[in-house]
């Protein structure tokens, strides 16, 4: 990932990350952008105004930032922005992949969303290998997106527990 998108915002700030299921358009990635500038400048919950700040990863990783949640969290706050930010992407007819069934995968370079259903058959059939970055949608703070977290090797993720992957090791020395 490069440039950091919220170089601004100090390592602890709070992040939330939404995959896109597409790349929107140019048109419709203006109208995004638009959009979720007016429900960040508007975020308030009881009094409080929240600070919060956004950036479109790879085209299709909307990513949500702000300070002070992350030290006075407000779930109600949390959820009335998550709430808009997906009636948003609704109206703009963009789908969001629930993380809750569906992974995000880099496959020939390329992000490919992957029913948990549908894993078994994808390490079988060689679309998924024990390398095969898989993004991790539930980044806590800033921090850990600088920190290059957000992509790790199937194999040190649930995915590789789960069927017993090991690790992809060195590649092999020539002589």
């Amino acid at each position: 990932m490069t440039p950091d998108p919220f170089p601004t915002l100090p390592d602890s700030a709070r992040l939330w990350l939404l995959a896109l299921d597409a790349d929107p358009d140019p048109a419709t990635r203006t109208r995004l952008a638009e959009g979720l500038a007016a429900i960040l400048g508007q975020w308030r919950h009881k009094g409080q105004a929240y600070l919060g700040d956004f950036a479109l990863l790879e085209g299709r990783i909307l990513a949500v930032a702000e300070p002070s949640l992350a030290a006075n969290p407000s779930g109600c706050a949390i959820d009335g922005m998550l709430r808009k930010v997906t009636r948003l992407a609704g109206e703009l007819g963009l789908g969001l992949i629930d993380p809750a069934s569906t992974i995000l995968a880099r496959v020939n370079g390329f992000l490919r969303a992957i029913g948990k259903p549908d894993l078994e058959a994808a390490l079988e059939n060689g679309t998924l290998d024990p390398g095969t970055p898989v993004l991790d949608l539930a980044l806590y703070n800033l921090g850990d997106l600088r920190a290059g977290r957000l992509e790790s090797p199937l194999a040190a993720t649930w995915i590789g527990r789960k069927f017993s992957l090991a690790a992809p090791g060195p590649p092999p020395r020539s002589r």
